[in-house]
């Protein structure tokens, strides 16, 4: 990148050449392209990062695996990031106030994530937590703001009992963590081995198969007052409309088929106001994290150049926590 551009307006003198992964054609990762790309220099209202960390989410190899309304060839992959300020526009602050080259930020609901360096609008681009690490704040904020949005549309409250199902993912680690700083109970689906990582983060393990609806009536011991489900099987929503007598309070965001047919509540990161909630809670989440109420459990980092492996092994199943990509720095 250049040099000195004038007030408000610095550039890295890091000669590199930036890299990204692209998906060209629809398919899984293994079809992705790891290519050069020219990152734009950032003008007025952007910035430009060098990433340290990207996160690793389903989302990233499921909107690129067959055609998708609103999605268009080629796709650059990758939705959440941290890193360095490496340049930014003239007259700019980013999403939380000044900013100069050089701090360390994080940034949410990107285009491109899974690069060596990207140039964003800065309104997405928040300055990190020192207490969080690369890997951990490149991961906070699509499971956290998903979490989020589904406590808030089940109108979880104080006292109340729910019932979560995939509690020991990502997106379930949060709704656990979020709802104990709510005093809402959480009795929460997991297997036998991942039973503990839900009683750490403060919820009531319980674990899949025949009988469910039963043991998670005797396990609350009251009335099951809303549903989450993170997993979108049969058994989450059966369990759930059994268990919950108000539809609306039973959200999804892994089974739009059912919410459809059933009349229960279907959230996304594409949909409007989905959107818009997760753009309003993001200093809230970035807060939280910053003063250890909300924490990312990390499972492993891949190098940038392995996201198709590491992609892979999320969608084996369960890796313990949150996958990141590491660009060489």
């Amino acid at each position: 990148m250049g040099e000195h551009l004038g007030r408000g307006h610095v550039c890295s003198l890091r000669p590199v050449v930036a890299r990204h992964w692209v998906a060209t054609v629809w398919g899984p990762p293994e079809s992705w392209d790891f290519v050069e790309y020219d990152a734009p220099m950032p003008v007025q209202g952007e910035v430009t990062i060098l990433v340290h960390a990207a996160g690793v989410n389903p989302a990233d190899a499921k909107h690129v695996a067959t055609p998708r309304p609103g999605v268009h060839l080629p796709m650059p992959i990758g939705y959440e990031v941290s890193g360095v300020i490496a340049a930014i526009g003239p007259d700019t602050i980013i999403g939380s106030g000044h900013a100069e080259v050089g701090d360390e930020v994080l940034a949410f609901r990107v285009q491109g994530g899974y690069a060596t360096e990207l140039t964003v609008p800065a309104e997405k681009v928040f300055a990190k937590p020192a207490r969080l690490s690369h890997p951990q704040a490149a991961n906070l904020l699509l499971a956290g703001t998903t979490a989020a949005e589904m406590l808030a549309v089940s109108g979880a409250a104080a006292g109340e009992t729910i019932l979560l199902h995939g509690a020991s993912g990502a997106v379930g680690v949060s709704v656990l963590q979020q709802a104990a700083l709510r005093s809402v109970r959480v009795i929460g689906t997991a297997s036998d081995a991942r039973a503990d990582e839900v009683r750490r983060f403060g919820g009531v393990p319980v674990g899949y198969g025949s009988g469910l609806a039963d043991r998670v009536r005797t396990i609350a011991d009251a009335p099951i007052s809303a549903a989450l489900d993170a997993v979108g099987t049969d058994e989450a929503v059966d369990v759930s409309l059994e268990l919950v007598a108000d539809r609306s309070r039973v959200v999804t965001i892994a089974a739009p088929g059912r919410a459809a047919s059933d009349g229960i509540r279907a959230i996304a990161g594409s949909m409007p106001d989905s959107a818009r909630f997760r753009d309003r809670v993001r200093s809230e989440l970035i807060a939280l994290a910053g003063n250890g109420d909300l924490v990312v459990p990390m499972a492993r980092t891949f190098p940038l150049d392995q996201a198709p492996l590491a992609l892979r092994m999320l969608a084996e199943g369960h890796p313990g926590g949150k996958i990141a990509l590491l660009p060489p720095l």
